[in-house]
């Protein structure tokens, strides 16, 4: 069994305390957490596994490093403290741990990370002997290892398009929805995450990605952005009143330009509410998917709907982004002690978790 740790225990973390008890290889070693309010908690309990699994939360980071854990599922958020993120990353591989994590997009595309991302992680891994695996469901899993698979069913393939598709009153993180996408805002509010060359930032790893596993040089990437007011004022369960005028809804597209034409494209169509923008493409339930579009011949089209915690689909998608992370493990521990990507790490079936249920 590889002892693991699930540091944190947001929206991501809870979904991976269960992750990592459900797997037959792991086993969990500690949580920990930053909030006063969860510590002595039961890991159960902050996990929503559904019974108590005998393990306090701590915020004691020196201790459960100094225990030498094998893994260290990194759940803690790096959208606003990406500095942060990398020195406890950092710490966790000086400490000899396998780390996966979502949280430091530069990572995703690990070969064209900037050197002062990349170079501190290296000297990591030769400090201490572990790895870090950074990825997640879009970016991730949604537009690497889905649409490679899926381009592989063609004979002809003109044009692959990755989509996220989602109603983001669904996603239990109004700071990351307000501020960084700027629903809600005047519409002359310039959000961080829609800033120029931000997309390229987050998303332009998984193009590069794609274009190194489909061999084609790519000669740019380029954006598009488009944003629509809502029409009328909209109330929400988990973030309260959005008010007509503002911005209700984002469509913008991430495209690899091969030979002149954009060929591969991560779309993001993103609603505050519905009504917003109705003539833009919708999730065939109206609340989230992600989906492949294989233009070519044949046309394929492949249509990924997750749901969790109550039939969340913003948790849906979370818990995916765990479950590709938490499966890499095992393949981690044999694997040499370095830096990987998607390219690197393979998906593999649920071996020894069919119809498994932890005790």
């Amino acid at each position: 069994m590889i002892p693991t740790v699930v540091w944190g225990t947001g929206n991501v973390g809870r979904a991976a305390v269960r992750a990592v008890e459900a797997h037959p290889a792991l086993t969990l070693a500690a949580v920990l957490v930053h909030d006063p309010a969860k510590v002595g908690r039961d890991a159960g309990e902050l996990g929503g596994v559904g019974r108590p699994l005998g393990l306090a939360a701590t915020d004691d980071i020196a201790a459960v490093l100094a225990a030498r854990p094998r893994a260290v599922v990194y759940a803690a958020s790096g959208d606003i403290r990406p500095d942060d993120a990398l020195a406890d990353i950092g710490r966790a591989i000086r400490a000899g741990a396998v780390v996966v994590t979502p949280s430091l997009y530069p990572l995703y595309d690990q070969r064209n990370a900037p050197p002062e991302l990349r170079d501190p992680v290296l000297a990591a891994v030769a400090e201490g002997g572990g790895s870090l695996f950074v990825s997640g469901v879009d970016p991730g899993w949604g537009n690497d290892v889905l649409p490679l698979l899926v381009s592989g069913l063609g004979t002809e393939v003109d044009v692959i398009r990755c989509q996220e598709i989602f109603d983001y009153s669904t996603y239990e993180q109004e700071e990351s929805v307000r501020q960084l996408i700027g629903m809600g805002h005047p519409m002359d509010y310039e959000p961080l995450m829609l800033a120029e060359s931000v997309p390229t930032m987050v998303w332009g790893g998984q193009i590069r990605l794609m274009a190194r596993a489909l061999d084609v040089e790519l000669d740019e990437i380029r954006e598009t952005m488009d944003r629509r007011a809502l029409e009328r004022t909209v109330h929400t369960r988990t973030m309260g009143e959005f008010a007509a005028g503002t911005q209700g809804a984002v469509r913008f597209e991430v495209q690899g330009v091969v030979d002149g034409e954009p060929r591969i494209v991560i779309e993001h169509i993103t609603r505050i509410h519905p009504s917003c923008a109705p003539d833009w493409p919708s999730p065939p339930d109206g609340v989230g998917a992600h989906r492949v579009v294989i233009e070519g011949r044949p046309r394929i089209e492949v249509t990924v709907e997750a749901s969790d915690e109550d039939e969340n689909r913003s948790a849906g998608g979370n818990a995916t982004a765990v479950g590709r992370l938490v499966s890499a493990i095992d393949w981690l521990v044999d694997a040499e002690p370095g830096l990987y990507d998607a390219l690197d790490v393979p998906l593999r079936p649920a071996a020894g978790r069919l119809g498994r249920r932890p005790a």
